[in-house]
């Protein structure tokens, strides 16, 4: 018996399987194998050496380490969003389009959709006959209209005022006198485009109230933002403009014209401007 048939015994494994190829092949040699047997000395196996072989520890296989785990981000939580900054402003200006004169006045006074309402002292939301043919623009309020809420006050409104009288209007009768801005800029600085953003929504709608068939703007700055033109006041003089379907006629701002007399003459020229405009209107109404 060789050495691994006697280990097998002693461990009480009498019969080792073995491929069918390979019992062939041993079956063959078993006589030479037998005989070289006979001549080898046998080698006792002792308990003590099986022991010994049980007892010998294992070499440690080491486990499958599994790939790691790619996990996707979790996505957060949804949150409903609110309106889109376009979308509200949009619906912002829808809802003061719908507006009736109380609700308008209403909504100028109470506005905080900009920072100039922080400094105001007053808002000024317009003066005049709410049904004038006449409709005065200007730019935005100055300390004086901002201390009495009404717009022109001061030198630069007496100015205004004889212009009207020159054409037979006056201030609380047959004209209606507005500005683009309701609060005013600090330091009479121009307004900013958020600003004008926010604020003239309100003027739109005092003109689509006003239904004016003429309207003469005042100034460089009211005249681009009626107009949405970045053209020089000196380029927009001398003719006729609409504004949803209505002439414009543009002028000299009155503060202008306290500091510049020269352009007085130039001034009264557009106020006959807006006068021949204005009977036109009138005839062909």
């Amino acid at each position: 018996m060789n050495r691994r048939a006697q280990f097998l015994e002693v461990l009480g494994i009498p019969t080792e399987w073995v491929p069918r190829e390979r019992a062939d092949a041993q079956a063959e040699a078993a006589p030479e194998a037998a005989v070289a047997q006979a001549a080898m000395p046998v080698a006792e196996v002792t308990v003590a050496e099986v022991a010994a072989v049980v007892a010998e520890p294992a070499v440690p296989v080491p486990a499958p380490v599994a790939p790691p785990v790619s996990r996707a981000p979790v996505a957060p939580p949804l949150v409903p969003a609110g309106p889109e900054p376009g979308l509200a402003q949009a619906g912002r200006e829808a809802a003061i389009a719908s507006m009736e004169w109380p609700a308008l006045d209403a909504a100028v006074a109470s506005c905080t959709a900009c920072g100039l309402c922080q400094g105001r002292t007053n808002t000024v939301f317009a003066v005049g006959d709410r049904q004038a043919e006449w409709m005065l623009v200007g730019e935005a309020p100055g300390e004086n209209e901002d201390q009495q809420g009404e717009p022109f006050v001061g030198q630069a409104g007496k100015l205004l005022d004889n212009m009207l009288g020159s054409l037979g209007l006056a201030r609380g009768r047959n004209v209606f006198i507005a500005n683009v801005l309701k609060c005013r800029p600090p330091g009479n600085r121009n307004p900013e485009p958020e600003e004008v953003a926010q604020c003239e929504p309100f003027l739109r709608r005092q003109i689509a109230l006003v239904k004016p068939r003429v309207i003469v703007v005042l100034g460089r700055f009211a005249a681009q933002s009626l107009l949405r033109t970045t053209t020089p006041i000196g380029k927009l003089r001398g003719t006729v403009h609409s504004y949803e379907g209505i002439p414009v006629v543009v002028t000299y701002h009155p503060a202008y014209l306290l500091r510049t007399l020269t352009d007085k003459a130039r001034a009264w020229e557009d106020l006959c401007l807006a006068r021949e405009v204005h009977d036109r209107a009138g005839a062909g109404a």
